[in-house]
């Protein structure tokens, strides 16, 4: 199991739980922890042995406040714009943010601030539970800078335009209850309710077939690029990995035979 300095990394039943763990200031992300976010979401995309990762922060107050904008004021101003463009060289690869290839189920357990880099954290999961406290957005534009780690492009794919337009181009926050209505969040629950409410989703996901959910995000992610017709007939790669599988005769057997499946991700 990896050992960071500024996550919580720990595997329960097939469960990554990874917890950024900066509270004193609101976990807001610098270059060290955000190298080790990248390689957090590399553990999860290859790990077999993982078949869901949920992320969160530390504390009560934050998923996380985004970029350490006190770690850049202390930088000079070429360093900055160096991390800038080593960020953006690396766009094809890696990480919450800008990743595009783990099929695994990514969950976001929201407990608190989620803006600007920590909104494209959770942006880059694929279920979203937050606390009634929880405020999102992405407010770069007020601080002169870009959400260009994701999360303008996520945003405007997730929610309604107009919504998206509206957090983008203001800089606002919004509570969750309004998150909700655009259909950012699929639930939110009282702060103290976050922990369970989250393993209940968990529990769901792992109630089905580890290779039947990869391969159906593949499908879905990839797909969305392509005209209908052709990802009607499109035969990803996690689709075939789960046809050879022993699980792909494991669930209709355990449908016939009236019993639990036992899943082994092979």
């Amino acid at each position: 199991m990896p050992e960071y300095e500024f996550l919580q990394f720990e595997i329960n039943d097939h469960v990554a739980w990874i917890t950024m763990d900066r509270p004193a200031v609101l976990n807001a992300i610098h270059p060290p922890m955000q190298a080790e976010l990248d390689d957090a979401w590399k553990q999860v995309r290859d790990d077999d042995d993982i078949w869901v990762g949920v992320i969160t922060g530390a504390g009560d107050r934050a998923f996380s406040a985004g970029s350490d904008l006190k770690w850049r004021a202390s930088q000079t101003d070429e360093d900055i714009r160096e991390h800038s463009r080593a960020g953006v060289q690396e766009a094809e690869a890696v990480g919450f943010q800008r990743g595009s290839d783990c099929w695994k189920p990514l969950v976001a357990m929201i407990n608190g601030y989620a803006v600007g880099g920590g909104l494209e954290v959770a942006l880059g999961c694929d279920l979203l539970i937050a606390a009634e406290t929880a405020k999102l957005g992405l407010p770069e534009a007020r601080r002169g800078l870009l959400a260009d780690a994701g999360g303008i492009h996520r945003l405007t794919r997730r929610i309604p335009w107009h919504a998206a337009l509206g957090m983008l181009l203001t800089g606002r926050l919004v509570d969750a209850a309004e998150a909700q209505t655009f259909g950012l969040l699929h639930e939110v629950v009282p702060a103290t309710a976050l922990r369970s409410a989250t393993q209940r989703w968990v529990d769901e996901i792992r109630a089905c077939g580890p290779l039947s959910l990869r391969a159906a995000k593949e499908a879905a992610v990839c797909g969305a690029g392509l005209p209908l017709a052709e990802a009607m007939v499109a035969d990803f790669p996690q689709a075939k990995v789960l046809r050879a599988s022993a699980d792909f005769v494991e669930g209709p057997r355990a449908f016939a035979d009236k019993h639990v499946p036992e899943w082994t991700g092979r």
